[in-house]
């Protein structure tokens, strides 16, 4: 368990990547923070704070493999509606919702295709290898 004065020096961590800044914003000592910060980072405890935390602002920012895969299949399957701009003329134009487009369907099913492999390009090769024996077994 973290003291708060740690937890604090590592939030500031993550945020500036500085180690000295974030030991001062925390509350410690500008000479501790100088000379010893760098100990605050070789903590077990606070290196896996740091670690944990990383990994979860990770998890929200990019979008893991199942998402992408339900995302591509609603669109394939129509689910999906993009806005586009319809009107004539300034301050004609409306924003409407519209279904996305057989192209772009089409184009998230051959992603999904791709992804389970289900397309393959046959190969026909053809040449002539030369083998050479060597009978170096003694009799």
């Amino acid at each position: 368990m973290l003291k708060e004065r740690q937890k604090r020096f590592a939030d500031f961590y993550i945020e500036t990547g500085n180690i000295t800044e974030s030991a001062i914003k925390a509350g410690y000592s500008g000479n501790y923070a100088n000379a010893q910060g760098y100990k605050l980072l070789e903590n077990v405890g606070i290196k896996q704070y740091i670690d944990e935390r990383i990994a979860e602002k990770d998890s929200k920012r990019i979008a893991r493999q199942d998402e992408v895969l339900q995302y591509l299949t609603s669109i394939m399957r129509g689910e999906q509606q993009e806005q586009t701009l319809r009107g004539v003329g300034e301050g004609a134009q409306t924003i409407s919702d519209i279904d996305v487009s057989a192209k772009d369907r089409i184009k998230a099913a051959e992603l999904l295709g791709k992804r389970y492999t289900m397309w393959t390009d046959k190969t026909q090769l053809e040449g002539t290898i030369g083998v050479t024996i060597v009978d170096d077994i003694d009799d």
